[in-house]
């Protein structure tokens, strides 16, 4: 279902790249001035985030400085939210599933730990109105980006990540040069495949970032941290060189190599963890802090339609059916308005786009007035649950439902899955 970078050669040569990439970035990182903290814009993200050193800003909170999401965003209005309003209606399930996921106990940390984490939630719960708005941006990726972090075997509190990287923004661009969800900088994005051109940024698409994002933490836990997960998120916001280098002076003074026994790295690198953990708390039990999450769906938003062929969102929306708006969207990294093959091969549709419309987009063939739709998919080569349930419009979920599935990515050639519940 998805591919993992491995321990091999070219995950050392992609290791080598991206430490290049910032080492490079490190040394040219401008300081941003003018950043608002989190608490005066419901849109604040960090001026850095993905593998780069701090850039020293000074006057707000270490790590809750701005980035420029869009050049027509104001505060208070995100140029997804009409939209995604019709989606308030449905019926809440998406935040239960992601508390099902989380693993990580603040009752564990030290003290000295609890205390940073404290501080945090504090912050936040100043302005609960900010984490309302911030949550409602999630509202088309929440559920889609937990199925990823969960099928993986990684924390939940992972799938809030870009709640601290983007404010679940796509379209937010930093000063310095990251973009997306993941907030990637074009050297790292390029380093873990993401196509970036005058018609496309894999660093905006949603599922393409997402991928890559999973995969760098999970390749750097492996890599360089026996699979330590906070050092990786560490590495992640300061790049593994810089948390290497505080690890071997924490250990040179006997503190240990842990996250929390670092009191070298970058201020915001510093936070980065106790954000994470103040926002996974406050999200575990809002009510005690007194914010009121907007209703998402268990169920992706979107289907996943491969194609093999070029289209614009226009030519699709019209044969869909549905807005321009709603696919363009969906499918951020389309600079241009159209998918082509040999930058991406993935269009992302609602989830209540016409079946017989998606399956006529997707090449498969439209389904005639009374005729019998397939009840059962025998497993070829090169089949996943994303591209199977893509083919007949349903979810992945209902898939591994029907068919009693423990562990998605075992499919196996000439296996025989049920298309309905019956």
């Amino acid at each position: 279902m998805r591919q993992r970078f491995l321990l091999s050669a070219g995950s050392t040569v992609i290791m080598s790249l991206l430490l290049a990439a910032t080492e490079q970035h490190a040394a040219a990182m401008p300081n941003v001035a003018g950043a608002a903290t989190l608490a005066s814009s419901s849109y604040s993200t960090p001026h850095h985030t993905s593998y780069r050193a701090s850039s020293g800003t000074s006057g707000v909170p270490a790590g809750i400085t701005a980035t420029v999401a869009h050049p027509s965003m104001t505060p208070d209005v995100s140029p997804q939210g009409l939209f995604w309003d019709a989606l308030d209606a449905v019926p809440q399930d998406a935040w239960t599933q992601l508390r099902k996921s989380f693993t990580w106990n603040i009752d564990d940390l030290p003290p000295q730990a609890r205390a940073r984490v404290d501080k945090w939630i504090n912050h936040y719960r100043q302005s609960p109105e900010n984490i309302t708005n911030i949550t409602r941006e999630a509202k088309p990726w929440l559920a889609w980006i937990t199925r990823q972090v969960e099928e993986r075997g990684l924390p939940g509190e992972i799938a809030l990540l870009p709640f601290i990287e983007s404010s679940f923004d796509t379209s937010a661009r930093n000063l310095s040069g990251a973009a997306g969800l993941w907030q990637f900088m074009p050297r790292t994005g390029d380093a873990l495949g993401l196509v970036r051109n005058g018609r496309y940024d894999g660093r905006l698409d949603v599922t393409a970032s997402t991928s890559a994002a999973l995969d760098y933490i999970e390749m750097q836990a492996d890599q360089w941290y026996g699979g330590n997960i906070a050092l990786s998120l560490a590495a992640y916001n300061a790049g593994a060189g810089t948390v290497n280098r505080a690890r071997r002076q924490a250990r040179r003074q006997g503190r240990g190599g842990d996250y929390w026994a670092l009191t070298t790295l970058p201020s915001e690198t510093m936070q980065y963890l106790p954000k994470l953990y103040a926002i996974a708390q406050i999200i575990d039990d809002p009510e005690r802090y007194n914010v009121s999450l907007p209703d998402i769906h268990a169920t992706p938003a979107f289907t996943e339609v491969t194609l093999d062929r070029r289209i614009t969102l226009k030519s699709a929306s019209r044969l869909l059916d549905v807005s321009q708006s709603q696919l363009a969207q969906l499918n951020p990294g389309l600079l241009q308005g159209t998918l082509d093959p040999g930058n991406a091969s993935t269009l992302l549709v609602p989830s209540d786009a016409d079946r017989q419309a998606v399956a006529a987009l997707s090449g498969n063939g439209i389904v005639r007035p009374g005729e019998q739709m397939a009840s059962t998919h025998r497993v070829k080569r090169g089949d996943n649950l994303s591209t199977i349930a893509t083919r007949y419009n349903v979810s992945q979920q209902d898939l591994i439902r029907w068919n009693a599935i423990d562990r998605p990515s075992t499919l196996q050639p000439g296996q025989l899955l049920s298309l309905s519940g019956g």
